[in-house]
This record gives C-alpha cells, sequence and structure tokens, in this order.
C-alpha cells in the first residue's frame, strides 16, 4: 500500500458505515472524510480535530487524523494519531498498514518491519494481506542489504555501498554530490543542514527496493537511491544523476508537501546540468502538456509522455529561475510547505498569476 491517498479513500467507506451517538460529531467525521477525497488534507485535519474533541476515544477518529497528517507530510502528528487508533482498537489493520509506511518514511526501517509483521501475522486473507506480506519481504531483503553494506561518510552526505569494488564509486560520488551541494545551494542561497542519507544498488536491487519505472536513474524518499549502471565508466552521468536527486532533497527540505511534480522535476532536471539545449530540443515540433497536467509524479509515464513531461517542466522552471530568480523560488517553495495554496503563493512570490505565466510559457 504505497499512496495514503489510497487508504483516504477505502476509509470513506468504513466511516460512512460506522454508526455515531453524537449528530454533530457525526457530521464532522463526514466533513473530514470527504475533505480527504476532495484533496484538502488540512481541512479534513481541522474537522478531525475538532470532533476528537467531542469523542476522544474514537478509534477511527483518530485514523482519519493519521491520515490527515500523512498526506499534510506532518508524520510525527501521523505517527501519533495512529498508534492512539490502535491503543484504542488494535484490530484497526488499516491503521496499522498506516504506521508501517509511516516509519519508513522516517527511515525507521526495523520499527516499519516489526509493525508489517504483525499486520501480517494479524491481517485475513485477502488482497491487503498479500500485499502487507509483499511489502514486508520487500523491507527484509533492503534491511539484509543495509546491514552488510560499507558506507563512506563526508560533510553532508553518507553514501552506503556493498562491496570494496565499490569504494571508488563512493568517493566519486561524495565529491559529485558537495559539487551539487554548493552549486544549487548558491542558486537558491538554501544549503542543506542534516546529512543526507545515499546509497548505491545494482540495477535490480535498485528497482525491487524503489519500485521505479524501468526508465528512472535515481529516486529520492527522503534517501537518494541511485543503481550504479557502470557508473565508474560514465562520471558525467552519475553526476548528473546525483545533482538531481539532491536537487530533491533539497526541495523536500524547504517544502516537504504541497510542491506540484513539475516544479519538483522542472527545478531537478533544470539543475542536474548546465547545459539548457535539452528540453527545447525535446520539445521541438511536439505539444507541451499543460503544466496543471503535470501535478502529480510522473512515474506513471512512459516512453515518449515522461521525455516530454520531464522537458516542459524544465523549460518552466528555468523560465522561473531566469525571471524571478533562485531566491523567489526558494520562497515559492517554503510558504507551499508551510500551507499557503499555490496560486496565492505563486502570484505573492513570482508576482504574476500562475495562469498568465502558463499563457507565456511557450
Amino acid at each position: 500500500m504505497r499512496g495514503f491517498a489510497v487508504i483516504a479513500v477505502i476509509l470513506i467507506g468504513v466511516s460512512a458505515a460506522a454508526g455515531q451517538i453524537d449528530p454533530r460529531t457525526a457530521l464532522l467525521e463526514r466533513t473530514a472524510w470527504d475533505a480527504l477525497a476532495a484533496g484538502h488534507p488540512s481541512a479534513a485535519a481541522a474537522a478531525f480535530r475538532e470532533a476528537l474533541a467531542a469523542d476522544p476515544k474514537n478509534a477511527r477518529l483518530h485514523l482519519g487524523a493519521a491520515v490527515a497528517a500523512s498526506l499534510d507530510r506532518r508524520d510525527n502528528d501521523a505517527k501519533s494519531e495512529a498508534e492512539q487508533a490502535l491503543a484504542l482498537d488494535p484490530t484497526l489493520h488499516v491503521a496499522r498498514a498506516l504506521l508501517g509506511q509511516i516509519l519508513y518514511r522516517q527511515k525507521d526501517l526495523p520499527g516499519a518491519i516489526r509493525t508489517y509483521e504483525l499486520l501480517a501475522a494479524q491481517a485475513a486473507d485477502g488482497s491487503d494481506a498479500r500485499d502487507a506480506r509483499a511489502t514486508l519481504t520487500r523491507w527484509r531483503r533492503e534491511q539484509e542489504l543495509l546491514e552488510r553494506m560499507q558506507q563512506a561518510v563526508g560533510t553532508h552526505f553518507t553514501v552506503s555501498f556493498e562491496g570494496p569494488e565499490e569504494a571508488e564509486l563512493a568517493t566519486q560520488a561524495i565529491a559529485a554530490l558537495d559539487r551539487a551541494y554548493w552549486r544549487i545551494g548558491e542558486v537558491f542561497a538554501v544549503y542543506a543542514v542534516d546529512p543526507i542519507g545515499v546509497v548505491l544498488y545494482t540495477t535490480e536491487q535498485f528497482r525491487d527496493i524503489t519500485r521505479s519505472p524501468t526508465w528512472a536513474a535515481g529516486a529520492y524518499d527522503g534517501i537518494i537511491r541511485v543503481p550504479m549502471r557502470g557508473a565508474l565508466e560514465q562520471s558525467a552521468e552519475l553526476e548528473r544523476v546525483l545533482a538531481h536527486e539532491f536537487t530533491h532533497a533539497l526541495i523536500h527540505s524547504l517544502a516537504p508537501r504541497g510542491v506540484p511534480a513539475w516544479l519538483n522535476e522542472g527545478l531537478a532536471t533544470t539543475l542536474e546540468a548546465s547545459d539548457a539545449n535539452w528540453s527545447p530540443q525535446q520539445l521541438a515540433g511536439a505539444s507541451p502538456p499543460a503544466l496543471e497536467q503535470l501535478q502529480r509524479g510522473f512515474g506513471r509515464l512512459s516512453g515518449r509522455d515522461a521525455i516530454l513531461a520531464y522537458a516542459t517542466s524544465a523549460v518552466a522552471a528555468r523560465r522561473l529561475l531566469e525571471s524571478a530568480g533562485g531566491v523567489a523560488v526558494a520562497n515559492l517553495l517554503r510558504d507551499l510547505g508551510a500551507g499557503t495554496p499555490f496560486d496565492a503563493a505563486f502570484l505573492h512570490r513570482i508576482q504574476r498569476s500562475f495562469s498568465q505565466f502558463q499563457a507565456e510559457l511557450f
């Protein structure tokens, strides 16, 4: 169960079927689930808080608050609410599944494994139980791999790799990441404070652990994950991929939520290298998708559609950086992370409406 949005949709049915003694609390609960279904986790969180004030021992309400917090990237709050839901009702398997995913996102892999071991033992047979067991198997393989890995530690990055033959690659990776750290940090006038974990995988390990599409050259989910692919012989490609994923990490430090995919991927693609020609070349003679169509992650895309999505996003991000400057874009990201609606944040920081910006893009 990879997306918390899927959990939210499932739980709407749960809440609708459950009885509630207090009609006002029932209305607040219904309002909260409706807000989740509409993609408004902050509004849902407020409604769940109000409902919990009247009915603090309602496990479903704590579960709903956990879902809302997880969608809003408030992981500590989500963890606390999921644990409270399970304390009140240990049979609430969806809460346990959510808790495991939150722990994994917080990089507590042993805790996530323990949670899913209990989930797999308790869940009835069915698709949910099979999904839990499959996730548990994958996480155990990841834990086993991490336990046998070595580490190269730099000032800003810690690179994990499997054997002594990758030691030289880890050294190159730290040097490349340090160059990206200063170059990209200067663009935004922002420098990451906390050390960033990086893991180097074989291609098979990368696909197994990240579930990324076949065209993905790297991934960031709180950890930078990169398949090696003969990287020692392709140092420029390694540098590009690491710079791309580091940009995602820096964006996440400014805005753990609220960033549309086109802005996130566009900035990463633009800042991965100084060459500005790739994106216009890919869009030559093509019909670029509207930015509104590129709000969600690109993992669902393939082939030419993925290329056009990245190229369009990169053109838009480069235009933002050139017209408004990196500091304004960093402030836009901060506003989005704080929960400011996108259109309002864009108008405030970029000094034009998003619709005007998009209309003038091509």
